[in-house]
């Protein structure tokens, strides 16, 4: 399959130059930048002198970081001193997770930047059952923690706000109650979910929260983690007085300016999720009447309001992505983080999903520039790689769409 990729390389690079407009339906990876940070970020350039530095140009740049710091706080409506600048939220979940833990609480839908470092502490790790709904059995941690046969030591319940794959919501108030009655810490990461609806970090009872500046529309390399006042958490990173010695480090002055910047836009936009939800209703609608055997993932669950998760049994999602890029659509194969690679997602596997649907499964995930026009664009294209009648279509759809399924076809000699 890889090899049959390389080998039409050029004819995809050549399709998509000849592409007159692009359609960007994959923020869940990455929103694109939005100009208010570009403009911060710019101005943050221009400027000489180290944040720590005590003369007039340190303190210039200190404001800069602080007035960002009150920006992303007041997103999720947590205290600015709470706040830690970050390289993105990795770095934010591998810190909490790397903090000596004898017992991990986590579900098998988490980023792969929870996993991954779970794997390596040597930590006992209870996996939470999840439903075929894609939301984890929060239950299992009490029937743990109350009836378990082992001590659980010094324990952390890890659990994302919103799956990046499916869109699908947590329960993780109910669980940071738990965790708070009964002395564990509990960890969320948050990237998904910051943004695109509002979020009271106090209200939510967590101890600690992750986020990213690239998916609210800020730049790449910058995130944050949220630390709750009083909750033990040692810096991952030390030599440094930064962060208030819980990140040590020269702040990366241009990168926590956009973000800052980013963050303002966002909760100015929380309001414009009811609109795009609209829209990712009328996508699954047109799927569905498009193709009845499609599977959109955890429909049946509470989910944010940008994100579908489609899969169709004896497809590949591999290919899919690939045809909807030649036709000018940027779609996803499960999670982007893992350097392009388009392999079995281990969330569809945790929720139970039959293989052969979860190998033609993509994620389609929508933001603020997406557009009605857009929706009905994707749809022609996505009849026309399924080899499905456009008959019943509506007329008004733009006709240029057709022509990038055709080029579609053709690139790919269908």
């Amino acid at each position: 399959m890889l090899a049959s990729i390389a080998v039409h390389e050029a004819s995809f690079r050549t399709a998509t130059d000849l592409t007159a407009n692009r359609i960007y339906l994959d923020y869940n990876a990455s929103a694109p930048l939005v100009a208010q940070a570009r403009q911060a970020m710019l101005a943050a350039l221009e400027l000489d002198g180290n944040p720590s530095s005590v003369h007039s140009e340190g303190r210039r740049l200190r404001g800069i970081i602080e007035g960002a710091r009150d920006h992303v706080a007041a997103l999720i409506g947590a205290r600015p001193a709470d706040v830690v600048f970050t390289s993105g939220a990795t770095e934010a979940n591998v810190t909490v997770l790397s903090q000596g833990w004898d017992t991990v609480f986590m579900s098998g839908i988490e980023h792969d930047s929870v996993l991954a470092p779970v794997r390596v502490t040597g930590a006992r790790i209870v996996e939470l059952p999840v439903a075929t709904t894609g939301v984890a059995d929060a239950g299992a941690i009490a029937e743990h923690v109350l009836l378990g046969a082992k001590p659980i030591g010094r324990a952390v319940i890890a659990l994302q706000m919103v799956n990046n794959e499916t869109g699908v919501l947590q329960p993780v108030a109910e669980v940071a109650a738990f965790a708070r009655e009964h002395g564990l810490i509990c960890h969320s990461d948050a990237v998904q979910a910051a943004g695109r609806f509002a979020i009271d970090f106090d209200a939510l009872g967590v101890d600690t929260l992750a986020l990213s500046g690239h998916k609210i529309g800020g730049p790449k390399g910058v995130g944050a983690l949220v630390i709750r006042d009083g909750t033990p958490i040692s810096a991952l990173m030390t030599g440094g007085g930064q962060e208030r010695r819980r990140r040590a480090g020269t702040e990366n002055l241009v990168a926590i300016a956009g973000f800052g910047a980013a963050a303002k836009v966002a909760a100015e936009r929380l309001a414009d999720f009811a609109r795009i939800g609209v829209l990712r209703d009328r996508l699954e609608t047109g799927v569905l009447q498009a193709t009845p055997m499609a599977v959109v993932f955890g429909k049946a669950a509470n989910r944010v309001a940008n994100t579908s998760c489609i899969g169709l049994a004896g497809r590949s999602a591999e290919i899919a992505v690939i045809k909807l890029d030649v036709a000018g659509f940027a779609v996803s194969a499960g999670s982007a983080c893992s350097s392009g690679k388009v392999g079995a997602s281990h969330v569809l596997a945790a929720m139970g999903a039959e293989p052969e649907v979860a190998r033609g499964a993509i994620r389609i995930s929508l933001g603020p520039a997406t557009t009605r026009d857009d929706i009905e664009a994707f749809l022609v294209v996505w009849r026309d790689i399924n080899n499905v009648s456009a008959g019943s279509m509506p007329r008004s759809v733009h006709i240029e769409n057709c022509g990038r399924a055709s080029m579609a076809a053709s690139v790919l000699g269908e």
